[in-house]
C-alpha cells in the first residue's frame, strides 16, 4: 500500500501550485483524505481534509480561500490546489488517509496511511 505525493516544487509569492496524491495497492474511496504540511523546525499541522466521496471538506484557516481539495476515486487520487502562495506556505507536504474524519493537527496521530512528502518552496 504505497499513497505518493507529487506536484511540488519552487514557485514565486502569489503562485500557484497543483499537489497530487495518487493511491497505490488499494482502494482509498472509503477513507478520508487529508494533507497535512511541516516547515523546517516546526510541528506538522493539518492544512485540508475531504471526507470518502467528496462532499465534505475542511481547511486549516491559514489556507482557507486560497487551498482546494479535491478527489477522484475513479484514479484513487487526491488534489490539493494551491493559489496565491505565500512565503509562509513553505513546507514539506504529505497526504494521509483514514477511516473517519477528524480534521485538526492531532488527526495526524491516527491516520492510517501517509504518503511520501514533496516540498513546496514559496519564495517571496
Amino acid at each position: 500500500v504505497q499513497l505518493q505525493a507529487s506536484g511540488g516544487g519552487l514557485v514565486q509569492a502569489g503562485g500557484y501550485l497543483r499537489l497530487s496524491c495518487a493511491g497505490s495497492g488499494r482502494t482509498f474511496s472509503s477513507d478520508s483524505m487529508a494533507w497535512f504540511r511541516q516547515a523546517p523546525g516546526k510541528e506538522r499541522k493539518f492544512v485540508a481534509a475531504i471526507n470518502w466521496n467528496g462532499q465534505v471538506t475542511h481547511y486549516a484557516d491559514l489556507v482557507k480561500g486560497r487551498f482546494t481539495i479535491s478527489r477522484d476515486n475513479a484514479k484513487n487520487t487526491a488534489y490539493l490546489q494551491m493559489d496565491n502562495l505565500k512565503p509562509d506556505d513553505t513546507a514539506v507536504y504529505y497526504c494521509a488517509t483514514d477511516s473517519g474524519f477528524l480534521p485538526s493537527d492531532n488527526w495526524g496521530q491516527w491516520m492510517d496511511y501517509w504518503g511520501t512528502g514533496t516540498q513546496v518552496t514559496v519564495s517571496s
